[in-house]
């Protein structure tokens, strides 16, 4: 059997630590990933919006074999400053690769970006954009423990029309591998099942996670065109869901590959449409190399990449149901629970 962590956060993989910081008054934030010790890493991008920051680096064929740190923001392309604060956090504590004897240390530190400049936010910050001191400040509150919901980069988040947010699953199987996931909702698409308060995710909730709500009933015949509850006036750029998936399995940087593109199915099990020319989806996914794998290795990243995509669907579905009303940005459990 397969069941959630202790924590049910991605933290359940050892050597792992997350923190948030937040903005109130810009309505934005970033959540870091913070590895303990360098972590093997890839990426997979699925959106037609996407917004990255040394991302290219981690693809197999690239001499880039792993990261000190992930980092997902909100602000669109003042975003990508968030690495910024996180490398030189991690260069004052003595991180990073070793480029030539007496040269500083350079922290592997890779990012990506949502959209939330038009969430009626204080966005007149003035000379200097927050988020490489958000990153920063997210970093020195890396912890096991942490908030969902309006946290860290998913504070300024919507997903559809409801209010987004930042959301976060684990599994571990019998034998003793973990699988974890956070992500930040900002998507297009909805993540319901159109005319009920049902979240697409419903068939892999465990433990009443994100409201225990199914379906009564068969499903309803679904009107095949947009859903009406997505996200109005969508424009190129002004979305985005990104997640990172981690692992304590120890996977090389082609197999983690594979095991970045099944999680991306995550979103598809969650979201209505996804993907779309108006997101730029991503995810990380990363391996903490902890745990040696025995067996046949390709059937092994099959049975992480299936538990990557599950969990990748529990935290969207989790973030979004943990969210909270900000400002004109209606939470799911305020249009549904208090009716």
């Amino acid at each position: 059997m397969i069941r959630p962590g202790k924590r049910n956060l991605i933290t359940d993989v050892a050597g792992l630590k997350i923190g948030n910081a937040e903005d109130a008054r810009v309505r934005t934030g970033a959540t870091v990933l913070l590895c303990d010790e360098p972590a093997t890493a890839t990426a997979d991008v699925r959106g037609g919006a996407p917004g990255t920051r040394d991302v290219e680096g981690l693809d197999p064929v690239s001499i880039v074999d792993s990261v000190d740190a992930i980092t997902l923001s909100g602000g669109s392309a003042f975003g990508l400053d968030a690495p910024s604060g996180v490398q030189s956090l991690l260069r004052e504590r003595g991180r990073g690769f070793e480029i030539a004897p007496g040269a500083p240390r350079v922290p592997i530190v890779s990012g990506a970006i949502l959209f939330d400049l038009a969430n009626g936010g204080d966005k007149d910050w003035g000379e200097m954009p927050p988020y490489r001191a958000l990153g920063r400040q997210a970093a020195e509150n890396a912890c096991l423990d942490f908030q969902l919901g309006n946290a860290g980069a998913g504070l300024g988040a919507t997903a559809g029309a409801y209010k987004g947010g930042l959301g976060s699953a684990s599994s571990v199987t019998e034998d003793g591998i973990t699988v974890g996931a956070i992500v930040a909702v900002n998507s297009v698409g909805s993540p319901l099942i159109p005319g009920t308060d049902i979240f697409w995710a419903f068939p892999f909730e465990q433990n009443g996670e994100f409201g225990g709500r199914v379906l009564k009933g068969p499903l309803p015949q679904l009107d095949l065109d947009l859903p009406p509850d997505m996200k109005g006036a969508a424009r190129a750029g002004g979305n985005t869901t990104i997640a990172i998936v981690a692992t304590d399995a120890a996977f090389s940087p082609i197999e983690l590959k594979r095991i970045a593109i099944m999680a991306a199915d995550g979103f598809a099990r969650a979201l209505r449409p996804v993907h779309t020319p108006f997101d730029g989806d991503l995810v990380f996914a990363i391996s903490t190399g902890r745990k040696p794998l025995a067996g046949l290795r390709a059937r092994e990243s099959m049975r992480v990449g299936m538990m990557a995509a599950d969990c990748l669907a529990r935290a969207i579905a989790r973030g979004v149901f943990e969210a909270q009303t900000l400002a004109h940005m209606r939470s799911y459990r305020d249009s549904f629970e208090k009716r």
